[in-house]
């Protein structure tokens, strides 16, 4: 029971009724969504501008202030300046310094350096800095070469330990010449530079930093990341670009991966860089709560909407209903036609035209019984072998011819008779049968077909696509069947003849040069060796002459099954004609196959036949090639096989000659 009522609302939302409400529930929530989505968007812009702009502007005037902050401790430098004058007397700077001790609101420490680098004077002292050399520091170079005030590179204090930076001005006397520098320490962590970075609040994940140009950090929320180097400033290309002098704004990858905004400007007195930070997540927090807000306020003012729109929709649809209940009642024959009582124009007329259609219907199936039974008796009678298929492309049906043919009784199903096509043919017919039940192209194939009594069968089908006059969808294929195994069987004798010699049973000149144009495609594809032997008989014309014929045939015979008995299964023998013989050696080099001609000649010379007491026997004259990267054709390597050939014989027969490409052909010098 506690089943019950939930089972009978997802059985409502199969009705046409339960379709509407989720259609019109659906449309409503993609409409909600598509608000959603663009509110979102357009919220998404707005807080990403005011954001960029508040960042703009407080970088703005974070390095406006850093920048008063360094200009004043400058002139302070430069007016002290101006008080020691160009004295180099340790004593008489080191009184003015300690009596300038309000500089030490400025600076942590301020030091007197002469024109060779060292420190000469130092307020308030510490110990091993008087004398210190700094000729070769980097701020030190700078101030003397520019003769300007410098803000150097970082440094850890001696005695603090803490990060700290020099600032210098050059001391110049009345001859424009440098004298030194006066500078002044000052500590990051609490030299008052960076108090109102410290002040700065971005959200709970926005930060504000401080750089060099060479990039390292001077200010971060991190203490611990203070005075060292930015890891990879190439991965943010953005600061990239600040730290060689650029000041704006965009957004970007953060150190911590995160996508926020950023922006920069720039200190240039100390040649520093201001970074504001803000990551997106932070930046949109306001925005996805409004949006998460009033996502459910409208998806609950859509659930509260769904019970009317389904009370609505059960008062439209009531006659529709009168009319399903109508129509099941005519499929089952209960009634023969629809009376539905309703005012609406629209399901009057389904009704009609049901009840139209129904009579059409029942008047088709009575003709379409007709039809059947004398297609069956059509079928049936027809002396060739005939099937059906449905839009499946099952079988439905073989008459008995095609039964008869194939050997199967009509019982039998289809997946037993269908394993008894051979194996390299089924996967091809089962493809093209595929695409013409898809495409409704004719279905045209030879196969073989294992008979129940071993006896394999050519079978040659064509099935056409029945279609339907209007609409042009298939309805299945009606096919023929014929056994053309005598036809294929003969077509296969003639094409072995075509390429054999009758009298020895080999290949003939045709079937092996077709095999030499293979043998070369794969040696120019692949470089696969191959061997070519080309050898006639020595001393065969006197058995023709004294024996006939017959006797020239017979030993023609008996050497040609030595020559196929003694060379391996993978090689071509042919007789080329007269006693002129060839034999080809794919996969094999010149070493094997003088080893090969060297046992053909062998075992030949020891063939005989007789005739009135007397024994004729005849040798071999054979010449080797291979193929070669120079040949353009099979008949360059037959040239060079048969002039090896005709060397053999001049060199008194019964030899074997090799010829490569680059040796030069005996024959040539007589041309």
């Amino acid at each position: 029971m506690l089943l019950s009522y939930p089972l009978k609302k997802i059985r409502s939302l199969r009705t046409l009724k339960g379709r509407l409400l989720l259609g019109l529930s659906g449309t409503l929530l993609l409409l909600v969504a598509l608000l959603l989505g663009l509110a979102w968007q357009v919220g998404k812009t707005l807080v990403l501008e005011t954001n960029m702009a508040h960042l703009r502007y407080e970088a703005r005037l974070l390095a406006d202030e850093v920048t008063q902050q360094v200009e004043l401790r400058i002139d302070a430098l430069q007016r002290l300046d101006r008080i020691i004058g160009y004295s180099d007397d340790p004593e008489w700077l080191s009184y003015e310094l300690r009596h300038n001790d309000t500089m030490m609101a400025w600076f942590d420490g301020i030091v007197v350096i002469g024109r060779d680098g060292r420190v000469i004077a130092d307020w308030p002292s510490v110990v091993g800095r008087v004398g210190l050399d700094t000729s070769d520091t980097e701020f030190f170079k700078m101030v003397r070469g520019t003769r300007q005030p410098h803000m150097s590179e970082p440094f850890t204090g001696r005695a603090s330990n803490a990060p700290m930076v020099l600032v210098s001005v050059p001391r110049i006397n009345d001859s424009g010449e440098f004298v030194g520098m006066v500078g002044g320490v000052l500590s990051l962590d609490s030299g008052g530079l960076f108090s109102r970075l410290a002040k700065v609040r971005l959200g709970e994940q926005g930060y504000a930093g401080v750089a060099t140009a060479s990039g390292t950090i001077l200010y971060h929320p991190e203490v611990t990341l203070i005075n060292t180097e930015i890891a990879v400033p190439a991965a943010n290309p953005l600061l990239d670009q600040a730290l060689d002098g650029w000041q704006g704004d965009g957004v970007g990858e953060l150190f911590s991966g995160q996508i926020g905004l950023q922006a920069y400007t720039q200190v240039w007195p100390a040649n520093w860089i201001i970074g504001l930070f803000l990551p997106n997540e932070q930046a949109q927090l306001p925005l996805s709560g409004f949006i998460h807000k009033l996502g459910w306020m409208w998806l609950s003012l859509a659930i509260l909407m769904m019970p009317i729109l389904w009370f609505l929709l059960a008062r439209i649809l009531a006659p529709l209903q009168h009319l399903e209940t109508q129509i099941g009642e005519v499929g089952l024959g209960r009634r023969e036609r629809v009376n539905l009582a309703t005012a609406m124009q629209e399901l009057q007329q389904v009704a009609t035209t049901f009840n139209r259609v129904e009579e059409e219907r029942q008047t088709l199936v009575d003709h379409l019984q007709e039809r059947q039974a004398f297609l069956d008796s059509v079928l049936s009678a027809v002396p060739q072998g005939m099937f059906v298929a449905n839009f499946d492309g099952a079988i439905t049906y073989m008459n008995p011819a095609l039964l008869e043919m194939l050997g199967i009784k009509a019982a039998r199903p289809a997946e037993a008779w269908l394993k008894q096509i051979h194996p390299d043919d089924f996967g091809g017919a089962r493809d093209m049968w595929e695409h013409s039940l898809k495409n409704g192209s004719d279905f045209v194939r030879q196969l073989r077909f294992m008979h129940v009594d071993n006896e394999t069968l050519w079978l040659d089908i064509h099935a056409r696509v029945v279609m339907l006059t209007q609409g042009g969808h298939s309805l299945g294929l009606v096919g023929v069947v014929k056994d053309i195994t005598e036809r294929r069987q003969q077509e296969a004798l003639q094409r072995w003849e075509a390429e054999h010699d009758p009298l020895t049973g080999l290949l003939n000149r045709r079937g092996f040069e077709r095999r030499l144009e293979e043998a070369f495609a794969d040696f120019q594809k692949t470089s696969t060796p191959s061997a070519l032997l080309m050898f006639d008989l020595d001393h065969f014309k006197p058995i023709n002459d004294e024996g006939g014929h017959a006797l020239g045939d017979e030993m023609l015979r008996r050497i040609a099954q030595i020559v196929a008995w003694e060379v391996r299964r993978s090689d071509h023998v042919a007789r080329q004609g007269g006693d002129e013989f060839g034999v080809l050696l794919p996969s094999c080099t010149l070493g094997q196959a003088q080893i090969i001609a060297e046992s053909l000649r062998q075992a030949v010379s020891e063939v005989s036949v007789t005739h009135l007491d007397k024994e004729y026997r005849v040798t071999l004259s054979i010449g080797v090639t291979s193929f070669d990267d120079s040949d353009t054709s099979i008949e360059d390597a037959l040239s060079r096989s048969d002039s090896a050939s005709y060397e053999a014989k001049g060199n008194g027969r019964n030899s074997v000659v090799i010829r490569e490409s680059t040796e030069m052909d005996p024959m040539q010098l007589f041309n």
